[in-house]
C-alpha cells in the first residue's frame, strides 16, 4: 500500500509487517480520505523483479486489513497474480481479487463460497504482451513476466466466468491507455462471456462490489444520472460500446454526436 500521501506515512516505503501494522496503515489511508484499500497481495508484472507470482502478505496480516477497512465500510481489493497470494487474499476477507492470472480451481471455489469478485483486467494484459515485444520498452528483467502473464488474463478469465465466480469490470488503465478501456468488452466476450453478462459486469456488478448500488449502476428513479449511448445493438456487436456517442453525467450531457 504505497501512494503519494503527506503526513505520517505509518509503515517506511509502505510496507506492513505485522497485522498491527495493517491496521495502522490502513488508518493512515482513511483518514487521508481514502474509500478503497487495495493491497499488493502479491509481486507484480511492472515492478523491477524477476517473480511476481509470490505471496507478500500474510493471512494474518490480510485480516487486519479488511477489519480495520470494514470499521471504516471501505472496500478492500487484492493486486494478485499468483495463486497462493490470491488464495490468502480470499481467506483473508478480501472483497476482490485483481488481475487473477495464475488462478486455480481451488482458489475459485473459494472465491464463490465467499463471493469474493473477480476483477481480470485483461486489457492490461494484451497490453504488457503487445510492448514487451518492443525492444527497449520494458527493463529486460520485466520482458519475460510480460510475455508469460499477459496471454494467461484471458485464458484465467473464461475459466473463472465458466465456474461461474462473480466477476466486476476493470482494465488497470494506466498500464494500458486511458481511452481504450472498451476494449475489455470485446475481450470478455471473445473469452466466451455473454455481450449481456458484459455489461452488467461494467454496471450491475461493480456497483455493487463497490458498495454503490443505491446511487449507481442500473437506470432507476432516484439514482444518479450517469449513461452513455451508441448507435448499434451492444448485445448483437458489443464492439460499438468502443465508440460511445452520447455521455451524461449527473444528469447533464456532456457529449452528444448526432
Amino acid at each position: 500500500m504505497k501512494d503519494d500521501y503527506k503526513g505520517d506515512p505509518g509503515p517506511k516505503e509502505g510496507v506492513i509487517n505485522g497485522p498491527e501494522e495493517a491496521a495502522k496503515a490502513v488508518r493512515q489511508r482513511y483518514k487521508n480520505g481514502a474509500d478503497v484499500i487495495k493491497i499488493t497481495s502479491t509481486g507484480g508484472v511492472l515492478s523491477v523483479a524477476a517473480d511476481g507470482s509470490g505471496p507478500q502478505f500474510t493471512i494474518e496480516e490480510i485480516e487486519a486489513v479488511v477489519k480495520t477497512a470494514n470499521d471504516y465500510n471501505m472496500v478492500t481489493a487484492a493486486h494478485a497474480h499468483g495463486a497462493e497470494g490470491m488464495r490468502r487474499a480470499v481467506i483473508g476477507g478480501i472483497h476482490s481479487i485483481e488481475h487473477g492470472t495464475f488462478m486455480t480451481q481451488e482458489v475459485m471455489d473459494m472465491m464463490k463460497e465467499k463471493g469474493t469478485y473477480y476483477v481480470p483486467t485483461i486489457t492490461a494484459g494484451k497490453f504488457v504482451v503487445e510492448k514487451a515485444k518492443i525492444p527497449g520498452f520494458y527493463p529486460a528483467i520485466i520482458v519475460p513476466k510480460a510475455l508469460k502473464v499477459g496471454p494467461q488474463i484471458q485464458e484465467t478469465f473464461a475459466k473463472a466466468y465458466k465456474a461461474g465466480v462473480k466477476i466486476a469490470f476493470g482494465t488497470d488503465s494506466g498500464v494500458s491507455y486511458h481511452g481504450k478501456n472498451a476494449d475489455e468488452f470485446v475481450y470478455m466476450c471473445e473469452a466466451g462471456m455473454t455481450p449481456w453478462d458484459a455489461i452488467l459486469c461494467a454496471t450491475v456488478n461493480t456497483a455493487d462490489l463497490l458498495r454503490i448500488s443505491e446511487k449507481l449502476g442500473s437506470i432507476k428513479m432516484g439514482k444518479i444520472a450517469d449513461i452513455v449511448a451508441v448507435d448499434d445493438n451492444p448485445l448483437e456487436n458489443i464492439a460499438t460500446l468502443q465508440n460511445v456517442k452520447f455521455v451524461m453525467k449527473e444528469g447533464v450531457v456532456y457529449k452528444m454526436i448526432e
